[in-house]
């Protein structure tokens, strides 16, 4: 819960990647923070991989498309050849220069050059803490089950599901995804409306990420949350 949907659901990708809401920059750092123990990628690195997936979706230049093969999709993509923080396919494509407002910020700059020693010393104080019980299930057991839960966002919510919306890609809609994904597996719902806060759209959308936001706006601390207009949605509607 703390990594998972308050560091990679709520920060990286609706916080930091589409800029769904705002948040004191205290707070934003805070669960950017939580974000890093996931490890899935600093910040700067998460951010520029997931707008470049945007920009290029489901061609031969998206990062992790099912069009290259549900394996690469699912896990193979993670493993390509590395050039310092950027994934070597897509800097073949455009340098790492999509996510300049973080690069600007002294805090994301730092976290990308010590990124590893954070979740390594969570694993060390988690062991002396609790011994090893405490290292394998909140290091590991943790990190592995988030990981196949992003993995599957990547590759099955573009391969099995429903499409109600003209995304002229292959993103879908997946009802359990979205239960052990936090929301995310409105999948078509996000590549339709992008910039939304909310991506379980439908009030029986069961989307914990959008609770949290709601709550964070009613305490006053979340602000200019965005969501599609009508007109928007009326426009990507499949009759």
């Amino acid at each position: 819960m703390i990594t998972g949907l308050f560091g990679i659901t709520i920060s990286y990708h609706r916080n930091l990647s589409h800029k769904s809401f705002k948040i004191p920059k205290w707070l934003e750092y805070l669960f950017a923070y939580c974000g890093v123990h996931a490890l899935q990628g600093d910040p700067i690195n998460w951010v520029s991989t997931h707008r470049y997936h945007h920009q290029f979706v489901d061609t031969e230049k998206d990062p992790h498309s099912p069009v290259q093969g549900f394996w690469f999709s699912y896990i193979i993509w993670i493993m390509e050849k590395r050039d310092g923080s950027i994934i070597e396919m897509i800097r073949k494509h455009r340098k790492l220069d999509n996510a300049a407002d973080l690069e600007k910020q002294t805090f994301y700059r730092f976290i990308r050059k010590t990124y590893l020693l954070h979740p390594i010393a969570l694993a060390v104080i988690l062991y002396v803490i609790g011994g090893i019980p405490f290292f394998i299930w909140g290091t590991c057991v943790r990190t592995v089950m988030l990981l196949h839960v992003t993995f599957m966002v990547n590759s099955l919510c573009h391969l099995w599901g429903k499409q109600p919306w003209k995304t002229n890609d292959f993103s879908r809609n997946n009802w359990w995804m979205s239960l052990v994904a936090f929301g995310e597996g409105w999948h078509n719902n996000h590549h339709a409306f992008e910039y939304s806060a909310r991506m379980g759209i439908e009030w029986w959308q069961f989307d914990l990420g959008w609770y949290v936001i709601v709550f964070l706006q009613a305490i006053g601390v979340a602000t200019n949350v965005k969501l599609p207009s009508q007109s928007h949605k009326q426009k990507l509607a499949k009759r």
